[in-house]
């Protein structure tokens, strides 16, 4: 049974930082880029960050851009998200993904999801 359990969300002050975790377990993920989506009250889940499977390729959307910083630990199966100067609309429940590039364009595998909270 394949399961990524996200966890480090919470409350925090506007400019502040949080690192948000999602532990992959149930298959192997060799190959498997990693995405992070964000959905606050009243609004579409929204691309966030996806990491390649070396780590070394990090895509971000313009939001989060030069704030947020995409991690992975493949021998945990295990990524991260770093997230500095965090904004009160940065509040949201954040959810990891998984997908298999070779053979699919959508994200075959989804979290629970974590609550942040950003306050003014």
């Amino acid at each position: 049974q394949v399961q990524l359990v996200e966890s480090g969300g919470g409350l925090v002050q506007a400019g502040g930082s949080l690192r948000l975790s999602c532990a992959a377990s149930g298959r192997s993920f060799t190959g498997y880029v990693m995405g992070w989506f964000r959905q606050a009250p009243g609004k579409e889940r929204e691309f966030v960050a996806s990491i390649n499977w070396s780590g070394g390729f990090t895509y971000y959307a313009d939001s989060v851009k030069g704030r947020f910083t995409g991690s992975r630990d493949n021998a945990k199966n295990t990524v991260y998200l770093q997230m500095n100067s965090l904004k009160p609309e940065d509040t949201a429940v954040y959810y990891c993904a998984a997908k298999d590039p070779r053979i699919a364009r959508t994200y075959d595998y989804w979290g629970q999801g974590t609550q942040v909270t950003v306050s003014s």
